[in-house]
């Protein structure tokens, strides 16, 4: 590694060392790591979990997927010192059944995942996840996927259909009055292109109030992000997926930062836990309710006060959990 590059990487690997993952205990306290011998952190982001876990016990092995290779290298230099009980994998928790697979793993004892953007990637003005930078706006968790950028979906998609992403992902009542100027600029052969842009572009639609600690733009910025990494899309798959690798009496946490994810698990954890949601009148259950889980938590877990001080990113974070049922506690 040249000179310049170690340079740039410092910072970065400092940053990962200080940064505290969302949820730490609460989220840990749900694993028996004195017994576990392999859990997964489907959404590795900076190691910040994986790091605890490993810390734990000095025999459980930690399998770290992320889809973003520039935060991946972060973490395998600050969990080096595990040697080889971590192993990463650059692929999407979507994938989480073919990795393992190709690791010649079949079952593991935990299953954990962080489903919020991590502050590493917020934080590099290239990717386009934050109005706080100028910069394209791109919003790929994985630049290398091919997947369409922000901006390319801006001038791909119609009005209508932008407005509704934007309704649908980011739960903003304004966002026809957004998607119309938008459009507008398109129209003039001005297509928004960069951050900046497309924050100053919400801002002059919704205006601006006096003390607001949220930006206008906020719901936008989400929505988008949303649509480009497919996020709603690919996490019903996922919870079945895992829910299928984890050994008899192994758990399942999820923290989520949305209300679409948070509805999306809640619902997916009561079908596996055997909770029907078909109308009463149906004479066969068509949702696929099936008792595979135990529910650890009635309602999400959330942040306690002193840690969204801290760290206000984890203001809107949920936690929800579930242990894997023995085929006789199935019955």
């Amino acid at each position: 590694m040249c000179l310049r590059a170690a340079a740039s990487v410092m910072p970065q690997l400092d940053a990962a060392s200080r940064h505290r993952s969302v949820l730490l205990e609460e989220s840990l306290g749900f694993f028996d790591f004195a017994t576990a011998e392999i859990v997964v952190d489907a959404t590795l982001g900076m190691g910040g979990h994986s790091e605890a876990m490993l810390e734990s016990s000095e025999d459980v092995r930690v399998i770290g997927l992320d889809q973003d290779a520039a935060a991946l290298d972060l973490a395998r230099q600050r969990l080096s010192r595990f040697g080889e009980r971590f192993t990463a994998v650059h692929t999407n928790f979507a994938d989480i059944r073919s990795a393992l697979s190709e690791l010649g793993v079949e079952t593991v004892d935990g299953i954990l995942a962080d489903l919020g953007i991590s502050s590493f990637q917020i934080d590099s003005p290239e990717r386009g996840f934050s109005f706080r930078f100028d910069a394209p706006l791109d919003m790929r968790m994985d630049p290398d996927s091919g997947n369409a950028t922000a901006a390319e979906l801006l001038e791909e998609l119609s009005e209508e259909e932008i407005a509704d992403l934007i309704y649908g992902f980011g739960e903003e009542r304004a966002s026809r009055r957004i998607a119309r100027r938008i459009f507008k600029r398109r129209e003039e052969g001005r297509p928004v292109r960069t951050t900046t842009e497309l924050a100053d572009l919400v801002a002059s639609a919704l205006g601006r109030k006096h003390g607001e600690r949220i930006h206008p733009a906020t719901r936008t910025f989400q929505a988008l992000r949303i649509a480009v990494n497919r996020e709603t899309e690919i996490l019903a798959g996922f919870i079945n997926d895992a829910t299928d690798i984890l050994k008899p009496g192994g758990v399942f946490a999820i923290i989520s930062f949305h209300s679409l994810e948070d509805r999306i698990i809640k619902n997916e954890f009561r079908r596996l836990s055997g909770k029907c949601s078909c109308p009463p009148r149906l004479p066969v259950c068509q949702c696929g309710a099936e008792k595979k889980l135990e529910l650890l938590t009635k309602k999400p877990i959330e942040p306690r006060p002193e840690e969204t001080e801290a760290n206000p990113r984890a203001r809107s974070a949920k936690l929800r959990a579930a242990r894997k049922l023995s085929l006789i506690e199935a019955v």
